[in-house]
């Protein structure tokens, strides 16, 4: 099962979400999300929020359509996002995909990007991504991975979420590395490039943030 959960971020930096309604896949609202997905002809199987981004004539419809709804009031100890994947969680997906998460308001932003965290801490399987029209954003614990190139999507970068990651090894990369120490505020691993159809990277301590993206 895919868990494609859509916020109420800037509808521009939205990708195709047609390109994501995979058979297996089902869709959750989050707040203004919620109208933008029935807008496009997508019915969430369930929605959380506080709709203090809608009008009254948009939570009319949204009430009309949405099976189950989840409403909180604004003042709230997790934000709509927060709940929302909280509750994909539970469903024990393969992924959960995050889209209309970024863009706007910079608080928002780092807190979804903090919130890949959460299945890693509960040591759950399932896959989490962060994805808008030019980016997609995901974390990695200590291990060794292949990736693949994505022409769309040229560029791959590495930050350390954790303040330090130690012996990352970049392999079929554009700018290789072996056996590097990076630490929280470094930039080394920004804008890279695979040079064939595959490459690996790899890191024995910390957390990476990976994000592969296009001008």
């Amino acid at each position: 099962m895919i868990i494609n959960i859509l916020a109420g971020g800037p509808e521009e930096l939205l990708p195709e979400l047609a390109d994501y309604k995979e058979e297996n896949a089902i869709w959750v609202g989050v707040d203004r999300g919620v109208f933008h997905l029935l807008n496009r002809n997508i019915k969430p199987v369930i929605a959380f929020g506080d709709f203090d981004s809608v009008s009254q004539d948009e939570l009319s419809l949204i009430e009309s359509q949405v099976a189950e709804l989840k409403r909180y009031k604004p003042e709230k100890d997790e934000t709509d996002m927060e709940l929302a994947l909280n509750w994909a969680i539970e469903q024990k997906p393969s992924i959960i995909r995050m889209f209309g998460a970024t863009g706007g308001r910079l608080d928002h932003f780092l807190a979804n990007v903090h919130l890949l965290l959460v299945p890693l801490k509960a040591k759950n399987p399932a896959r989490v991504y962060l994805i808008d029209h030019q980016n997609i954003v995901f974390l990695k614990e200590p291990g060794s991975y292949t990736i693949e190139k994505m022409n769309s999507k040229k560029y791959i970068s590495f930050l350390p979420l954790t303040l330090n990651v130690s012996d990352i090894t970049l392999k079929g990369f554009k700018f290789p590395l072996k056996n590097q120490h990076i630490s929280l505020g470094s930039t080394l691993c920004i804008s890279n490039e695979l040079i064939s159809d595959y490459g690996t990277f790899s890191f024995s301590k910390g957390i990476l943030i990976v994000i592969r993206s296009h001008d």
